[in-house]
């Protein structure tokens, strides 16, 4: 049967850090200095050690250098942590773990002694057919208390591989497994609980706040932490202080002036119990300004730290309490014989009753005469229900109890057997360590991959109960406000104050017709509240987009008749003289460029913004295009009428039908490109009007917007001057003529839309580029094809071969 009951109570003595060994002339390691025996111990199949900051204070003496250094002495005793009880016949069967627990005082050179000393054993001399690393048997560490000890602790006992179960060093920085391979905890990084304050405070609307914390690893890497957190909240912070118990008073008293001129109503402590208490005991010593404390889980559960009531309304998280089995029965089962046989129980039975157990001791207390009964102290001891930090202790030593019992037991059948005398290492218990996974009294116990457990806190507030006492609560009694700058009212907007972190600001009175500084927002006429700005686009309702969106079907209908009207005459020579298929084939596009227009009205949506530039682009080309394919036919034409030439064979209808195809071509890979890098997309223009908000697609890339307009340009152009070259040609009825109108209206449509486009506002920048698409989509087709369509209908007689072949 397993038994794990070893209980670390009050100590009185620290010990003093033993210098390396060395080497004598007989070959042997020699300690220098003497070894101490541990607060508590007991002998076992299998040792595990325990290092605890018991005490807090220390007091040193000054050294000549002529005789050895006398150890550094506590001066005052903190609290209780507890090994558990085990009566589970499944675990560890037919096993004895035995332990020695040492007290760090909450100080690196003593918790280095006892690394030291828990590495080497009790012996003073080791000879040179012993390893030296080997004469120890301890197969794991649980402890320190700060992380700042355990970090040295982790350094030298890491070199043995040897885990280390720590049950309340929360510094993220020992999740660096690189640094500290061995090392385990129970009590969650405070990498989780940093951003838990943060996001607190955020919660009461602090934004303006003091931070004090411990000069040490677990004071200062939480504190970074916090106030990167706090920094992504938008939290102010008025000052950050750091400093340690045992700095001078002077520095002490500089830390507390400081929070008492502070303007900052909120002071959030990442510190230690040991910090705390001090620093709260010389605020004490002067009326200080009400504050809301938040509080690490370091110390605020603290009864101790309770006795200061102007601390009423701290709040923090907390580590669960939770509840031992048997702990409380085993606490209390102390015998007067086993408390005078120990100097620590001495020191705790001594304390507790305000008696003496020496006979020729104080004598201002009375001797203790056995009556003592612990069970009617009123003393967190007995409340083992409230058991916190304790139970982390708990869970260490049954998670080194089951990586213990995986290497050395085997499961047959159900039951465990298990070899007390195999030669166990360190290193196999390291190993286990890491796959630990179980439930103990219905705690959940494993590791991540950093060593760390599953993070879980409880939210605490500390309140005066009926009987004035501070308690601790789980429930949050009041709150108070803690900003910079109050909350500018309505009819002013904030000015950021020089020199000052973003959460001050002065509350400057707002311009005419403005109230606040929120864009979505306008004032009414009073100033006295906000009301939604109206958002405006070319909606289908307005009387504008309607007058646009008929001349857009008007103009779509318009192109379909002609093409009703050419097919019907498809076999006279007008219509075949011209390129018939060129001439369809326009007009379907010049369909298509009058109904794109028709999506550029309505709100802006992702697709219609997309929609709309690519499909103006890629129609005015393919319209362009057929254009320029006109005019090459009207110039081929007419060199074929000269003697010898053969120049249409070289520009027949596949070869029309291709430059088509090419140049629209080159407009898709365009619009493809500009679509695929920086779309069009929808946005809310603020800038232009103050009391509106406009509705418009924002181009995505400028570049891309351009590059369409200039290749339509550069299409429309060429086309012009090859009309113009061909509009002289002897013939009754020149195309070309018609081109050139048509161009030049064209260019001059889009010439103009540039100036009118980049200057018009809002809603009207919409219109114009419209009324640009319409405009020049009817100049095409009244120059091209309303000439023919008036020979076709109303002067037949000239649609013939023969009026068209003879010269003027």
């Amino acid at each position: 049967m397993l038994t794990t009951t070893c209980t670390l109570l009050y100590c009185l003595h620290a010990f003093s850090s033993s210098s390396p060994f060395g080497l004598s002339l007989s070959g042997s390691c020699n300690l220098r200095g003497a070894t101490h025996s541990p607060v508590f111990s007991m002998d076992g199949d299998f040792v595990i050690g325990g290092v605890f900051a018991i005490h807090y204070n220390m007091m040193t003496e000054i050294h000549n250098h002529n005789t050895m250094p006398e150890p550094p002495k506590s001066n005052k005793y903190y609290t209780m942590l507890s090994f558990a009880i085990n009566n589970s016949t499944e675990l560890l069967p037919g096993i004895k773990l035995g332990y020695q627990i040492h007290d760090s005082c909450a100080a690196v050179p003593v918790a280095m002694q006892a690394a030291f000393q828990l590495s080497n054993g009790q012996d003073n001399v080791f000879y040179k057919d012993k390893n030296c690393s080997q004469s120890g048997r301890m197969v794991a560490v649980v402890g320190d208390s700060g992380s700042t000890q355990s970090i040295a602790i982790s350094l030298i006992i890491g070199s043995f591989d040897i885990p280390q179960v720590s049950h309340f060093s929360t510094c993220a920085c020992l999740s660096d497994k690189k640094q500290f391979p061995n090392f385990f905890r129970t009590i969650p990084s405070d990498a989780f609980q940093a951003v838990a304050l943060a996001k607190l405070v955020k919660h009461f609307g602090w934004t303006w706040i003091g931070a004090i914390c411990s000069d040490s690893d677990y004071g200062n890497n939480g504190m970074a932490s916090f106030l990167k957190a706090a920094q992504e909240e938008g939290i102010c912070v008025e000052f950050s202080e750091s400093f340690l118990r045992s700095n001078p008073i002077s520095k002490i008293q500089r830390v507390a002036d400081l929070i008492r001129r502070s303007t900052a109503k909120v002071i959030v402590a990442f510190a230690g119990m040991g910090e705390m208490d001090v620093l709260l005991e010389e605020l004490a010593t002067k009326p200080s300004p009400s504050r809301q404390w938040i509080g690490s889980e370091a110390w605020i559960t603290d009864t101790n730290l309770q006795r200061f009531t102007f601390c009423e309304g701290a709040i923090g998280f907390a580590i669960p309490k939770s509840n031992i089995p048997g702990l409380r029965d085993f606490l209390l089962d102390l015998s007067l014989t086993e408390v005078v046989a120990s100097p620590v129980l001495t020191e705790f039975w001594e304390k507790t009753f305000k008696c003496t157990l020496k006979k020729d001791g104080d004598t201002d207390k009375q001797v203790c005469n056995g009556s003592e009964d612990l069970q009617k102290v009123p003393n967190d001891f007995i409340l083992s229900s409230q058991l916190r930090i304790t139970t982390m202790v708990y869970k260490a030593v049954y998670a080194i109890a089951h990586a213990i019992h995986n290497v050395v037991c085997v499961d047959k059948n159900a039951t465990a057997q298990c070899d007390k005398h195999l030669m166990l290492e360190s290193k196999q218990v390291l190993t286990a360590l890491k796959k630990v996974n179980f439930t103990q009294n219905g705690y959940s116990v494993s590791f991540d991959t950093n060593g760390d457990p599953v993070a879980a806190y409880e939210l605490v507030n500390w309140h005066k109960g009926e009987s004035g006492n501070i308690e601790i609560i789980l429930k949050i009694y009041f709150v108070c406000m803690s900003v910079c700058s109050d909350r500018c009212p309505p009819g002013t907007y904030k000015v950021l104050q020089k020199g000052k972190p973003i959460c001050c600001y002065d509350c400057i009175k707002c311009p005419e017709g403005e109230i606040s500084n929120t864009t979505e927002f306008w004032p009414n006429a009073e100033r006295d509240s906000c009301h939604p700005k109206p958002v405006e686009f070319l909606s289908i309702n307005e009387t504008l987009a309607i007058i646009l969106a008929f001349f857009s079907v008007g103009g779509a209908c318009l192109a379909i008749l002609t093409a009703a009207v050419f097919f019907h005459h498809r076999t006279t020579p007008i219509v075949r003289a011209n390129n018939s298929e060129l001439s369809f084939l326009l007009l379907f596009s010049l369909t298509l460029c009058f109904l794109c227009s028709l999506t550029f009205i309505g709100a802006p949506t992702e697709w219609s913004c997309k929609l709309r530039h690519s499909a103006f682009g890629i129609t005015f080309v393919l319209c362009i295009s057929c254009v320029l394919g006109k005019t090459i036919v009207v110039l081929m034409a007419f060199k074929a009428t000269l003697p010898g030439s053969n120049v249409m064979k070289w520009f027949g209808p596949l070869q029309q039908r291709l430059t088509v195809v090419l140049f629209t071509f080159v407009q898709v890979l365009i619009c493809t490109v500009w679509l695929v890098l920086r779309p069009p997309f929808p946005m809310k223009n603020f800038s232009t009007y103050k009391e509106r908000i406009i509705l418009e697609c924002a181009l995505g890339s400028a570049i891309g917007f351009w590059a369409v307009l200039g290749y339509i340009g550069l299409l429309a152009v060429f086309c012009f001057v090859l009309a113009v070259l061909a509009r002289k040609l002897p013939d009754n009825f020149n195309e070309a003529k018609l081109i050139t109108f048509s161009m030049l209206i064209f260019c001059a449509v889009w010439l103009t839309f540039i100036p009118s486009y980049v200057s018009s506002p809002g809603k009207f920048t919409v219109a114009v580029e419209i009324f640009a698409i319409l405009a020049s989509s009817f100049g095409l087709i009244m120059c091209i094809f309303a000439p023919k369509c008036f020979i076709i209908l109303c002067q037949p007689k000239k649609n013939t071969k023969k009026y068209l072949m003879s010269k003027k």
